[in-house]
């Protein structure tokens, strides 16, 4: 959100959480090496400012790539940008860049004066080859690959093709006018908004950062969604696991102030899945790991603690939701998932709780999802069930 004082400081507005191209549930493993290609990408931004920085991403590329061209605007529907918004992108001063491999890149600010909740559209021209791209899987914002340079040309060309992930963009900062905090929600799937309707910004966090922009006058309105579907705490997976990650994409965002963690779930599910089950066992063959416990995610869960209070941030946590009805699901599981939420409700390490499980459960099945709010297959959330778990967050413990 933006002020009137002269305080002025960088916060992450739009983040997702880089991955390796092969170990996300999509379809990009099959997807051609870019290569003479232009990305353009929509991100719809959490709290405005005056100013804006992109962060681009090589952090899982095996090899340097070359940014030719990048630039940005607000976004209209159908890919294309408004007129007199586009701001060309540099990098120290040059308009291309090459990215170091296993490393970020921020682009230099430009003014660009944007509302809250502004849909950005971020274009870049790719001259050379890039094997092995560093992505976000899946987008749920469709994005385009286009022939050629065409970071310039504002309409969306024919030619351009969808692209199934989110490619090489993995942040986008403004500078607030006000003293400002991201709020930087780290979890899995049902974080990440899997099972909403795609184009319609339906994950939970994004709807929060909806529901914080409607209030106004609040310096907190910055939501970073750092979620990874298919994420673990304790080993990695689908995304590295939270555990290693969380200095990378949590406590080295800009105006970082609240840290939500929302964590475990698959952590309990694939430890005491059936392990001759095929889906389990193609999964473990893929990512293995050791199974845990209800008291090893419970220490997880302690380590993060700890490690953003160093920070002098607050923490909080969201209970595990229901899956049963899934094939991941057994009583076992359902034991220590209320061990888990028992202690998150009880133990005293956080700074507030959001009871997620008591939003989405069966009043008269308590290890299902009530009928609605999941997206037919009893573990992802449909558009009602993410907002149930937005509306039920009480907006003053980000004030």
């Amino acid at each position: 959100m933006t002020g009137t004082n002269n305080v002025s400081s960088w916060v992450r507005s739009w983040g997702a959480s880089p991955q390796a191209a092969h170990d996300g549930i999509g379809s990009f493993d099959d997807h051609p090496p870019l290569a003479d290609v232009t990305l353009r990408q929509v991100v719809r931004i959490s709290g405005g400012g005056r100013r804006v920085r992109v962060r681009f991403t090589n952090e899982f590329g095996t090899a340097p790539f070359t940014i030719g061209a990048a630039q940005v605007g607000l976004a209209v529907p159908g890919g294309g940008v408004r007129p007199g918004s586009e701001r060309v992108l540099t990098f120290s001063g040059a308009p291309a860049v090459t990215v170091p491999a296993g490393a970020p890149i921020l682009s230099d600010p430009v003014d660009l004066p944007l509302p809250d909740l502004a849909k950005l559209s971020i274009s870049l021209y790719l001259p050379g080859r890039v094997e092995t791209c560093t992505c976000h899987d899946p987008a749920l914002e469709t994005g385009w690959t286009i022939p050629g340079n065409a970071v310039a040309t504002p309409a969306l060309p024919e030619k351009a093709e969808v692209l199934p992930v989110r490619a090489l963009i993995s942040g986008v900062d403004l500078l607030s006018d006000a003293p400002a905090k991201a709020v930087v929600v780290v979890g899995d799937s049902r974080t990440d908004g899997a099972g909403s309707t795609p184009d319609t910004n339906h994950s939970w966090p994004e709807l929060l950062a909806a529901r914080l922009a409607k209030q106004g006058g609040v310096a907190t309105g910055y939501v970073s969604n750092q979620g990874i579907s298919g994420n673990r705490m304790l080993n990695d997976g689908i995304g590295a696991a939270a555990l290693a990650r969380f200095d990378r994409d949590v406590l080295a965002t800009p105006g970082l102030g609240y840290v939500v963690l929302s964590l475990g779930g698959n952590d309990i599910g694939i430890s005491f899945a059936p392990r001759d089950d095929g889906l389990m066992a193609d999964f473990l063959k893929r990512f293995p790991g050791a199974p845990v416990t209800a008291d090893d995610v419970i220490a997880g869960h302690r380590q993060l603690v700890a490690r953003a209070h160093e920070r002098g941030v607050k923490v909080y946590a969201t209970t595990i939701a229901p899956f049963e009805g899934t094939e991941i699901y057994t009583p076992e599981g359902e034991s220590a998932r209320q061990t888990v939420n028992e202690w998150i409700r009880t133990g005293g390490a956080f700074d507030a709780v959001l009871d997620f499980d008591a939003v989405w459960r069966d009043p008269d099945r308590p290890s299902r999802i009530r009928e609605g709010f999941h997206a037919g297959d009893h573990l992802h959330g449909s558009d009602a069930g993410y907002q149930a778990l937005a509306d039920s967050i009480d907006l003053s413990l980000f004030s």
